[in-house]
């Protein structure tokens, strides 16, 4: 009995025990001490710890299945419904006047923002000064911050071209990065002539917008005046370079077909997507133009339009051909960004949010919990920790029970909730679920760095974009293709992690009877290869 009751003494009392015996031997522990403390630390701080991590880990497992479940219903809705944004808001194709020309045509700003693209900037002026519009009512920019010189110049020497074919087009360059893209896209909206121009597209360096994206998207705004956005869907025009490729594809059509879809269905608001969208200007002034305070200025001007009581219509059978990060490198540095920009921005903005006398409560609480909680902190934490730390632990403690419904079926629920975006990948559903489970190491990192704003809370490395780079240099040898610097290949924290999950598979595998390794030694072949590197496209390092 005097066991039991110790056993249900509070922690600080267990800690006090343990210390106790520690020190209350003369002449130093001796070897029956040490088991004996191991023992007490073991069943009065670590077993009641691994616990309480499961139970938190289950929470935030419901919280997630919940959120993935209603906006899965919402798309399902929309489906089946065929709730289209044209059926919801007025639309009308844009024809000329014969009194008024093309003076039927609002004006059209496009940006087009870079930071040295030298394999994509090429087709992104072209296919945005192929567009269907006015040439008299469209100007183009092109902010190009590139600090490589030969790079600056052919990106000015190809505005020149399409200058001389009539293209209403300048050339924009900056002595300096001061606010990165928000900083280049807040200055060049500051120009005299911008003022004449009702509504902003903007194309990212790889994206390819087709001739009549302004003819589909610029009605909605013409004729809804609370509409501040008009978001269109990505395309991936290199969605099966590599399995990672094909992977990244999966995530992000389940993005726009449910996440997206579902917020501009139910709350007329959602994250913009930073490119191929259109702005109204007036909504952006109205909400404070860009700001550089985050690096998802996209995000953040987002939330303050929808917070001042602007709507948003996202259209997705309005596609714009894009680029996935193909190396491995590249796309560690964009999802850093991405989940440590919104845990930044909902530091800042969270009061800002509480005190918003423009919108409903309902809203201020999907911004809170549906669009930054659940989403963008919630799923980063719970996926790291629960798949990747608790549930390979828990093997060492057989004490440690996880129930069935939250070891299996919720995150089996949710998986395929996350399939539905790309039903041609479904097979690949097992390796989605094993990259993405590395990924979220990088994506927690990130968010607790945002939280707390420390270190690379604010750091801006621009994805690098292959274009048709492998296409036109497909001659390389075999050898040329090998030469890399040989660290760059390793990653520590995916190999400390795998040795971990090894060791973890290995010891449930021989004393347990509960089959987690059978879920553990993939996890940890998938950590082993990802730490070295041997993921994404391999590009030759230049000499």
């Amino acid at each position: 009995m005097a066991s039991q009751d110790h056993a249900y003494r509070p922690l600080a009392l267990s800690l006090v025990k343990a210390f106790e015996l520690i020190f209350s031997s003369v002449g130093g522990v001796v070897p029956d001490q040490i088991g004996l403390i191991w023992l007490q630390v073991r069943a009065m701080v670590l077993v009641p710890v691994v616990r309480i991590a499961v139970i938190v880990c289950l929470i935030m497992s419901v919280m997630l299945f919940i959120e993935k479940f209603s906006m899965g219903l919402v798309s399902f809705y929309v489906k089946i419904f065929r709730r289209k944004p044209e059926k919801i808001y007025k639309w009308e194709t844009i024809r000329e006047d014969e009194e008024l020309g093309t003076l039927a045509y609002p004006m059209v700003l496009v940006q087009i923002p870079m930071y040295n693209e030298g394999e994509v900037y090429r087709l992104s002026i072209g296919a945005a000064c192929n567009l269907v519009w006015p040439s008299d009512r469209l100007i183009m920019q092109v902010l190009d911050d590139s600090t490589d010189l030969t790079i600056r110049d052919m990106v000015q020497k190809e505005c020149e071209k399409w200058l001389r074919k009539g293209i209403t087009i300048h050339y924009i360059s900056r002595d300096n990065r001061n606010g990165y893209k928000a900083g280049a896209m807040k200055e060049a909206m500051e120009i005299d002539y911008v003022q004449q121009c009702e509504y902003v597209v903007i194309f990212d360096a790889d994206f390819q917008p087709a001739s009549d994206f302004l003819m589909r998207t610029v009605p909605f705004l013409i004729c809804n005046p609370e509409l501040a956005l008009v978001q269109a869907r990505w395309k991936f025009v290199n969605a099966n370079e590599c399995l990672m490729t094909r992977i990244q594809e999966m995530s992000m059509d389940y993005h726009f077909k449910v996440e997206q879809e579902s917020g501009s269905s139910t709350c007329a608001f959602f994250g913009y997507n930073g490119t191929a969208g259109v702005w109204r200007i007036r909504a952006i002034n109205d909400a404070g133009g860009w700001k550089d305070r985050t690096t998802v200025e996209d995000m953040d001007l987002a939330v303050r339009a929808g917070l001042g009581g602007w709507k948003f219509v996202y259209v997705g059978n309005v596609k714009v051909k894009s680029e996935l990060p193909s190396t491995f490198k590249a796309y560690r540095y964009q999802q850093h960004r991405w989940a440590c920009g919104p845990a930044v921005l909902f530091r800042k903005m969270f009061w800002e949010i509480v005190k918003a006398k423009k919108v409903s409560i309902w809203k201020k609480l999907h911004v809170i919990y549906n669009f930054f909680l659940a989403r963008r902190i919630i799923s980063r934490f719970v996926t790291f920790s629960f798949y990747c730390v608790v549930i390979p632990l828990s093997v060492f403690f057989p004490e440690v029970e996880i129930p069935k419904w939250g070891m299996i079926y919720v995150p089996t629920t949710i998986t395929l909730l996350n399939s539905v975006g790309t039903p041609s990948s479904f097979h690949l559903i097992i390796f989605w679920v094993l990259f993405e489970n590395v990924m979220s190491l990088h994506r927690c990192k990130a968010v607790l760095i945002g939280l707390l704003e420390a270190g690379r809370a604010n750091e801006w490395i621009v994805t690098e974009k292959l274009g048709d780079m492998l296409k036109t240099k497909s001659n390389i040898s075999v050898t040329q293709k090998i030469r890399f610097k040989f660290w760059d290949r390793f990653h520590l924290l995916e190999l400390g992690l795998a040795v971990f999950f090894m060791i973890c598979a290995c010891y449930d595998c021989i004393y347990r009877q509960d089959y987690f390794f059978i879920y553990i030694f993939p996890q940890s072949i998938t950590f082993f290869i990802m730490g070295f590197g041997y993921v994404g496209t391999i590009i030759p390092s230049q000499k």
